[in-house]
């Protein structure tokens, strides 16, 4: 039997809600397919943990995780600590110092889901996004001078390098490259941001050269907010920065029904490290405790964790667990249902056992 090390990290707000019913669904798995275990150990990090001690993970938080198969993270945030705070204090950190370059966030709409776009439904928005996940807008360059002064400069400094474009392009094209339409949107703004993004289509159009089979187009960014929205199925594997690919992922996810049920993998291709694996939703402070979070992003997460370790069967009997159960209607209500994240798990773990869901 084979066991597998998860770090788990539930965090801040609902967090915790949702890596316990993950857990649980993991656990139920391996009972039932058997030939693999999960080795599950929880640290406490995040906005709790900073209160106390004034940072959101140990110093040597990195090498506690090193040992690890995974990282099964849940969301960072808090009302009463700064954004900037949690963020640089938590995950950040980790997706930059084990260098996971390249952020997976699949977007599809979920049985049973009704989405908001009109005549749109299962099978008619089916993307993957990626997400350069280590420099950009958001490699932390930049600072304050003359801080609160009348004269003061802020500079937030964007970091492109042609090695870190070149990996994530071909981690993209790739990824289209296996997916059956293999097509792939590059999304940029090069009409005015004349250096960077310039470099970006410059280095797509080479990297392609690599990949004669796979069909691709260049989108400005606001432009693909349109498509994304009007023409749906135009589109397939996607691939952004840091910044542009954040906000169209979250765009991706309510044009699906839900941020709730979007995934996301932060992942070091080379697998020199562990790789990191969490929600799209965020901490959802105003629904901490109601015991109404949806855990389908959660599980949809493991099916990522999964996949990356090379659990494939176990990853697609997980997915097709939650489709049946979602298709059956048992949601929570900010995908139109009535159902607790305790009903949904309870109903995926019979669904994996290859029970009916509504027993």
């Amino acid at each position: 039997m084979k066991t597998y090390k998860i770090a788990a990290i539930p965090a801040d707000g609902i967090g915790p809600e949702v890596i316990d019913a993950g857990t649980r669904v993991l656990s139920a798995l391996a009972d039932h397919l058997g030939g693999m275990s999960f080795d599950v150990t929880t640290f406490d990090w995040g906005s709790d943990y900073y209160k106390t001690h004034g940072t959101m993970m140990p110093e040597d938080g990195l090498e506690q995780l090193k040992p690890f198969d995974a990282i099964y993270f849940g969301a960072v945030g808090a009302p009463d600590v700064p954004d900037h705070i949690t963020l640089w204090g938590l995950r950040l950190p980790i997706c930059q110092g084990f260098d996971q370059y390249a952020n997976v966030r699949p977007t599809r709409i979920m049985p049973g889901v009704k989405a908001p776009l009109r005549d749109v439904g299962v099978g008619d928005l089916d993307w993957v996004i990626v997400r350069e996940n280590s420099e950009g807008e958001y490699s932390g360059n930049g600072g304050r001078t003359h801080k609160g002064l009348p004269e003061e400069v802020a500079t937030e400094v964007s970091i492109f390098t042609r090695v870190g474009v070149t990996r994530i392009m071909r981690f993209a094209f790739s990824l289209a490259q296996s997916r059956p339409r293999k097509l792939l949107t590059v999304v940029t703004k090069s009409n005015a941001q004349r250096y960077g993004m310039v470099m970006w289509d410059e280095i797509a159009a080479e990297v392609a050269l690599e990949f004669p089979d796979v069909t691709w187009d260049k989108m400005l960014v606001d432009a693909m907010t349109v498509r994304m929205t009007l023409n749906p199925q135009s589109l397939d594997t996607i691939v952004a920065t840091n910044l542009h690919a954040d906000i169209l992922s979250d765009l991706a996810g309510a044009l699906a029904g839900s941020l709730g049920v979007a995934p996301t993998a932060n992942i070091d291709p080379e697998r020199r490290f562990p790789s990191m694996f969490e929600p799209i939703h965020g901490s959802a402070f105003d629904i901490t405790g109601k015991g109404i979070a949806n855990p389908v992003a959660t599980f949809w997460t493991a099916a990522q964790m999964l996949e990356h370790i090379g659990e494939h069967a176990a990853a697609e009997h997980l997915m097709n667990a939650v489709d049946r159960v979602c298709e059956a209607g048992i949601l929570t209500p900010d995908v139109g249902g009535t159902a607790t994240t305790k009903d949904v798990t309870n109903a995926v773990i019979e669904a994996v056992k290859g029970r009916n869901a509504l027993t």
